[in-house]
């Protein structure tokens, strides 16, 4: 698949920090019957690796590696099973590492200036982060008037009561959500409820 095919595939991306307070594979399969099959995976605690490889395994699951600052994460990511890498911002060097390995990629931009040196690497397809912070909707539409080629999947932010307004923005294909999934949830009903709600989003 390639990064705008993983970013049409549901409204929302679940944007997980996993603690192992719920079991890895019972949260993706939940997600996929919810009709959320593309999850970021953030690498921001130590079991992310091991739960990234083990999603993978899930009927339906397109599971990526998020929070990538480096080569060497990014090899780790891809070693662990990873279908789709998303990192906070635009270096180069991981941009390069990134679009060698043939990997569907993701980078993070808040400004005019990333995006043109996204457009220079070839990229197009952007995380817009953090969305609220980097001045929210507002902002994303002055972004998109000279930039018109990109897309983005806002993230950072977003709330279950906003997401539908960040959808109704043309350049925007998906979002990211971390609200799908609370720090330390195990209750995986609760989830599946958020989910479908998010996967109804109209876009």
């Amino acid at each position: 698949m390639t990064i705008d095919e993983i970013m049409r595939a549901a409204p929302v991306i679940p944007v997980l920090v996993l603690d192992g307070s719920v079991d890895a594979v019972g949260l993706a399969e939940t997600l996929v019957e919810a009709g959320l099959p593309v999850i970021e995976v953030t690498l921001r605690t130590v079991g992310a690796l091991a739960a990234i490889t083990a999603m993978t395994r899930v009927p339906g699951a397109i599971v990526g590696a998020g929070t990538v600052l480096n080569e060497a994460q990014l090899g780790q990511a891809i070693d662990a099973g990873s279908r789709f890498i998303v990192s906070p911002g635009l270096t180069e060097p991981l941009a390069k590492a990134a679009i060698q390995s043939g990997i569907p990629y993701l980078p993070g931009i808040a400004t005019a200036g990333d995006i043109m040196r996204g457009f220079d690497l070839g990229l197009n397809r952007f995380k817009f982060f953090p969305a609220e912070a980097a001045g929210g909707i507002a902002a994303l539409k002055a972004l998109c008037a000279p930039c018109a080629e990109a897309r983005f999947c806002p993230t950072g932010g977003i709330r279950a009561d906003t997401a539908a307004d960040w959808l109704a923005l043309p350049s925007v294909l998906c979002v990211g959500g971390s609200w799908i999934v609370q720090p330390g949830e195990s209750d995986l009903a609760a989830i599946a409820e958020r989910g479908r709600a998010a996967a109804a989003l109209a876009r």
